[in-house]
């Protein structure tokens, strides 16, 4: 298993970025104001989680001090540019380097979106969309 050291600051950046960015992705493409609380805190919520409860070293590290991937005033379709962007290169990473880790890491992206999506009023059709580019960008 793959620890921080075995990743530059860029690899290890956008690994962090494609998680987090799968939450916010979700979170965008159905905006309400008070759902945006709920989505947050279900994003912080599943991130600690993982901290807290992983088997993966890699996954523990990559749950812990997150930063926003893509400014909140960035459009829907720049925040899906961006995280499957991000994702892809976080997969192509992994495959080089620790593929072992890619299965965990592919859960912990879509169980964080799932979560995010599920937080509100239930799955709308536009997360649904949004999860969908997620799994197809993890691969």
């Amino acid at each position: 298993m793959a620890t921080k050291a075995d990743f530059t600051d860029e690899e290890w950046k956008t690994m962090q970025e494609g998680i987090t960015g799968a939450g916010l992705f979700v979170a965008l493409v159905d905006r309400g104001f008070f759902d945006s609380f709920k989505e947050s805190s279900a994003l912080a919520h599943h991130l600690r989680d993982a901290h807290e409860h992983s088997e993966s070293v890699l996954i523990r590290d990559l749950a812990t001090g997150h930063e926003r991937p893509f400014g909140m005033t960035s459009s829907p379709e720049e925040v899906e540019q961006s995280t499957v962007t991000v994702l892809q290169k976080a997969v192509a990473v992994l495959e080089a380097k620790s593929p072992e880790d890619l299965p965990a890491y592919k859960q912990l992206v879509l169980e964080v979106a799932q979560s995010v999506a599920e937080a509100a009023k239930g799955v709308s059709p536009q997360e649904n969309q949004a999860l969908e580019s997620i799994r197809t960008a993890l691969g």
